[in-house]
């Protein structure tokens, strides 16, 4: 009897622990690191259409997946201490968005960590991939294209004022691709046989700067260059474009949304939400060196009419023909 007792509380021992050792092995909740070089008001739309792709992919922020936010603020030096944080933070993936020194500074911190990224320069001349189509390596991610568009932005200001002797570029040159902005916009000014005058601005109190002296060039237009900080400071911009009167064009909506005259270029909400959605397939498995890089194939016109009567421009007939949306 006193052997059988004991087999019983032996055995009542195990079905006790078993359920605890059971009950301690809880599902691991990835954890996405998310690194942008703006603030988080700047890009909240785009970041609510990361947050759907990810949800297209099969993942819930708070629920199935958890992101760590890191913001840079605009201060680009900020991004490798930032991108470090999230290396030893383990996250499973990096996305590096904003441009492309958010890229650069999650390919400085890791070479293992997945990261899939948003770059508006060409990201095989970033050394973010070894080539479009097989990205090679850890990363991969969304080239937006946005740096690569300055000619056509620049012949459709031409379009739209063509007595403009003078064409004014605002350009950030702390950002990766300055130089090749440059090159184009000067090149495509040529082209049209029209003077092209450089003005440059990293910081926000250069912003009113950059407006003065453009006006002392006496430019007829202006072309804000693809920049995550112009797209940051947006309203700055287009009330100082307001301000002195002179006709801009932009890369993004947003921009004619906050009541800009005109801009040509991607969705930055499609491009985010394909962002996670590769973001999701990472998770699921698929390596990063297997998903090409995605290069938009859509790209959007939008004119403001009530931003062109201020300035007493009329809008050319064909150019409100091609345009995708017209802001009334």
């Amino acid at each position: 009897m006193i052997g059988r007792r004991r087999f019983i509380t032996h055995l009542g021992g195990l079905v006790v622990l078993r359920p605890l050792s059971t009950g301690a092995q809880q599902p691991i909740t990835p954890i996405i690191g998310f690194l942008n070089n703006l603030s988080p008001d700047a890009i909240a739309h785009p970041v609510s259409a990361f947050r759907e792709g990810l949800k297209e992919a099969g993942y819930v922020e708070g629920r199935t997946v958890a992101i760590e936010y890191r913001w840079a603020e605009s201060q680009n030096d900020r991004l490798p201490e930032l991108a470090a944080d999230l290396v030893r933070r383990r996250v499973m993936v990096i996305v590096a968005t904003g441009g492309g020194a958010s890229a650069l500074a999650a390919k400085a911190a890791s070479t293992t960590i997945p990261t899939v990224f948003s770059s508006a320069t060409d990201p095989v001349e970033l050394g973010l991939v070894a080539s479009l189509n097989r990205p090679g390596g850890n990363a991969t991610g969304v080239h937006v294209m946005t740096n690569s568009l300055e000619a056509k932005r620049l012949g459709l200001l031409h379009e739209l004022v063509p007595n403009a002797a003078t064409i004014a570029v605002l350009v950030n040159p702390g950002t990766p691709g300055a130089d090749s902005q440059l090159v184009e916009v000067e090149t495509a000014g040529r082209a049209i046989a029209r003077k092209v005058h450089i003005v440059k601005a990293s910081k926000e109190p250069e912003l009113a700067e950059a407006f003065a002296r453009l006006t002392e060039a006496r430019a007829g237009a202006l072309l804000v260059a693809a920049d995550p900080f112009f797209n940051a400071h947006r309203q700055q911009i287009v009330a100082l474009a307001e301000h002195y009167a002179i006709p801009a064009t932009y890369e993004f909506r947003e921009f004619v949304a906050a009541g800009g005259l005109m801009s040509y270029g991607i969705s930055l909400a499609d491009a985010y939400r394909l962002i996670g959605l590769y973001t999701g397939k990472i998770l699921q498995g698929t390596r990063p060196a297997d998903l090409p890089v995605v290069q938009p194939t859509k790209f959007e016109l939008v004119i403001n009419i009530k931003a062109a009567k201020a300035l007493g421009i009329s809008v050319p007939s064909t150019l409100l023909a091609r345009a995708d949306e017209v802001i009334e």
